[in-house]
């Protein structure tokens, strides 16, 4: 019987902080602060630290969560362990489902991009080949080791986070020179738009949970998670600050362009400075895909490690010691997905399937508590305790529920299919497991 080889733990704390920052900003950061300006006005500011406090409650319970686990899988692992298989499993095919039409955008939007410096880099041929290349890059760097893939979503990290501070400082140098623009007028302060706006920021601030999943190549994952997630958003949260207050500063009306960093760059640097935002958009997009091509198929592989998909995906390079069929896979799919734009444009899930996750998660975190005191050692102890551990869960999936409510129809459509598909494959597994027992036994 071979033995399989064993992943190679090299990914650092600052590495996964890499990781967390890179799963969160992606394109939106480049076009949000506009659409909550334009709603909210100045009090967009406020609205990012209220999702930022929103968040951090999530990201707490995450901490704790994931602090008792040296393994991959993240979400789908906590709840499966927690909930059953059953749960397990929609929240597997969720995240999967989620991250895969998610990469498909993002390569969309590199190519949108690219086209204002290589014309016609976003139409036919040319567009499919710079979509192959740009993701095979990323399989191939991922397949090699996961060293190398973390090392390229560190570079990226800090290069999409660079640009966004000096973003930031040039708005801040801009109001310190007096010439800011009129305040914005608030297009829908109500109730209504008020929670409109904090499920779009909730979707920016989304994302966190995708570092999670490679936890079996983290050096020290207890100790690790917490640290990197909280460090995490507070770099995101300092990132948005920056750009939301520069937009606000710059801008009479955020929501009349559908890039108003671009646009907020030109009004204070001319056209160059528009087209720096444009390679700082490009380069973070990059960042995020770079950061999914590590974390998702460690998720296939641990769906497969726990035989909930064929042991196929948990295979191990004998040299690279990467799961590089999962990498393969998921590189393959993100391609098919992404040259099938108008079907992934008209699939709407993003932040509701996240909130889904999110809810679930919290929800683990005083179930594990109580096997502490019900059920030593069924569990590991956490490397992190949340500091009032319960009442924080609880307001994760209060506010999961809360903004879940404001799911369109569409969304309802498309998470009707996914967790449909995802019952199918619970009811085939345990049809097999049952099987198996059955011979067992016999």
């Amino acid at each position: 019987m071979t033995v399989r080889p064993e992943l190679v733990r090299s990914i650092g704390r600052w590495s996964l902080a890499g990781l967390v920052l890179n799963g969160i900003i992606g394109s939106g950061v480049f076009v949000q602060p506009g659409i909550v300006g334009g709603a909210l006005g100045w009090p967009a500011m406020f609205a990012w630290v209220l999702a930022a406090a929103f968040t951090a409650t999530m990201i707490f319970s995450f901490a704790e969560v994931a602090s008792r686990f040296t393994s991959a899988g993240g979400a789908y692992l906590y709840t499966q362990l927690a909930f059953g298989r059953f749960a397990g499993l929609q929240m597997g095919w969720m995240t999967y489902f989620v991250r895969a039409l998610s990469a498909a955008v993002q390569a969309n939007l590199f190519t949108t991009y690219l086209a204002e410096f290589v014309p016609g880099a976003d139409r036919g041929l040319l567009a499919a080949g710079v979509t192959v290349l740009l993701i095979g890059l990323l399989a191939w760097v991922n397949v090699r080791s996961v060293k190398s893939g973390a090392r390229v979503s560190n570079l990226m990290a800090i290069v999409k986070i660079l640009p966004l501070l000096v973003f930031g400082i040039a708005g801040l140098a801009w109001i310190a020179s007096g010439r800011m623009a009129p305040p914005v007028v608030a297009s829908d302060p109500s109730l209504t738009g008020w929670l409109r706006m904090l499920l779009l920021l909730m979707f920016a601030y989304g994302g966190f949970e995708s570092a999670l999943i490679p936890m079996g190549e983290a050096k020290n994952p207890k100790r690790d998670a917490p640290f990197a997630l909280m460090v995490g958003l507070s770099l995101v949260t300092l990132v948005y600050l920056a750009a939301q207050l520069t937009v606000l500063a710059t801008l009479t009306d955020p929501a009349a362009n559908n890039r108003p960093l671009a646009e907020a760059a030109r009004a204070m640097l001319g056209g160059k400075g528009a087209m720096f935002m444009t390679l700082a958009a490009l380069l973070s997009t990059y960042g995020w895909l770079a950061s999914n091509m590590l974390n998702v198929p460690r998720l296939s592989m641990a769906m497969a490690d726990r035989g909930d998909l064929p042991s196929l995906f948990n295979r191990i390079h004998p040299v690279f010691r990467t799961p590089y069929i999962s990498i393969i896979f998921f590189a393959a799919l993100s391609v098919v997905l992404a040259l099938q734009s108008g079907l992934v444009q008209n699939l709407s899930l993003s932040a509701v399937s996240r909130l889904f996750t999110y809810g679930a998660v919290c929800a683990a975190l005083p179930v594990f508590r109580r096997w502490d005191v019900t059920h030593p050692g069924r569990i590991d102890q956490p490397g992190y305790r949340a500091p009032a551990g319960n009442l924080v869960a609880g307001l994760g999936v209060a506010i999961s529920l809360v903004l879940i409510s404001r799911m369109t129809g569409r969304e309802a459509i498309t998470l009707s299919v996914v967790v449909t598909i995802a019952t199918i494959h619970w009811l085939s597994v345990r049809a097999k497991s049952t099987g198996h027992s059955a011979q067992d036994n016999a």
